[in-house]
């Protein structure tokens, strides 16, 4: 079963360094997930500052500078990991280095036939 590991944090919360150091701790722990065999993908993402909102409102589409939502947490970076069970996907969202200055949400991924991949 897929499952997205969304990570979220305060960016402020992190020096330069640690942003490395746990970029670095992530890289490490993707390896690990590959040789398990529950990787499929990870990276992290931009400052919330280079956010783009669009929504489709009457047919017509709305572009916003910034996130969907303020908030004191940001949606940083993500995992996707394929994993037995929701017990393996948690043990697996422990080990993210990010956990330990902010949070992941599991969540399991819909198969909706008909998509690549």
């Amino acid at each position: 079963m897929k499952f997205m590991l969304l990570i979220y944090g305060d960016e402020q919360a992190w020096t330069d360094g640690e942003r490395q150091a746990c970029y670095g701790e992530s890289a490490q722990l993707a390896q690990q997930l590959q040789k398990e065999g529950c990787y499929i993908d990870a990276n992290p993402l931009q400052s919330v500052q280079t956010a783009t909102t669009v929504r489709v409102r009457e047919g017509r589409p709305q572009i916003m500078d910034g996130p969907f939502a303020e908030a004191r947490e940001q949606l940083g970076g993500y995992f996707l990991i394929e994993a037995a069970d929701l017990d393996q996907a948690l043990a697996i969202a422990a080990r993210i280095p990010a956990a330990r200055k902010g949070s992941v949400e599991v969540r399991p991924v819909v198969p909706v036939p008909g998509l690549p991949g």
